[in-house]
């Protein structure tokens, strides 16, 4: 595992030179030695806090912590009145489907009798004349 270890650390000058030199981020990062993923986080520390954000400690970041909302009665609610009404909807579509199969079903038969009433008589009735 070669290359592996111990972060490197680059003075905050060397970073600004790298960010202000304006060329693509690749043709920087390889002139300089570094990965573009290095430069990329360079530009945006510089972008939010100028060269302070340049000189921040790898690790979690100070601040609080930003939490999604906790959802309240009212959401909840809401959730359980949309999920009964989609369940409502379901149920009457699966209803009309069963009504269509149901009005198929009984088409189909009536075309399938006309069909058995015209046949010849079967060969078991002919079988018992002498």
């Amino acid at each position: 595992m070669a290359g592996r270890g111990k972060k490197r650390q680059f003075p905050t000058a060397y970073k600004i030179k790298a960010i202000k030199r304006g060329e693509g981020v690749l043709p920087v990062a390889r002139e300089f030695g570094i990965s573009r993923k290095s430069l990329h986080d360079w530009i945006k520390a510089w972008k939010a806090d100028g060269p302070d954000g340049l000189n921040r400690k790898p690790g979690p970041k100070r601040g609080p912590r930003k939490l999604k909302p906790l959802a309240t009665y009212d959401d909840k609610r809401s959730a359980l009145v949309r999920a009964n009404a989609r369940i409502a909807e379901l149920e009457r579509l699966v209803g009309r489907q069963q009504m269509d199969l149901d009005f198929f079903r009984n088409a189909l038969r009536a075309l399938e009798r006309p069909a058995a009433q015209g046949k010849p008589a079967s060969a078991s009735s002919k079988s018992s004349k002498p």
